[in-house]
């Protein structure tokens, strides 16, 4: 996948998508569905109903990226929720890509250290 700066904030759609929408009918559901910035740097993430199957909306400088991703087998550990979104870490979107849950009890918490020596 690419590499995103540290500032993208990254979007996941509750519930399923209807994933025959393109870059235009998934820009009108974050710009009149979930009220975003479809411009900032951000990350649109959908699911469709299987949870097989991704779509992801990105801007980038003058265009939109669509990213998609089918799985083979197994689904992806989607949040069940059926409006609206949910805001999750880069880190996060790599654990549900890898088909992790987006809590990981065993991962390590971010630290924050303020002297090294």
């Amino acid at each position: 996948m690419l590499a995103l700066p540290g500032s993208t904030r990254v979007y996941l759609a509750c519930g399923a998508t209807d994933l025959r929408k393109s870059i235009d009918g998934l820009a009108a559901l974050v710009q009149a569905g979930f009220g975003l910035d479809l411009f900032a740097s951000s990350l649109f993430v959908f699911c469709n109903r299987e949870r097989n199957k991704l779509k992801i909306l990105y801007w980038d400088h003058n265009g939109f990226w669509l990213f998609y991703r089918r799985l083979e087998k197994g689904t992806f550990e989607w949040p069940r929720g059926s409006e609206g979104t949910v805001t999750v870490t880069s880190r996060e979107l790599r654990w549900l890509l890898d088909g992790l849950s987006l809590s990981q009890r065993q991962a390590h918490p971010q630290v924050t250290a303020e002297i090294a020596v």
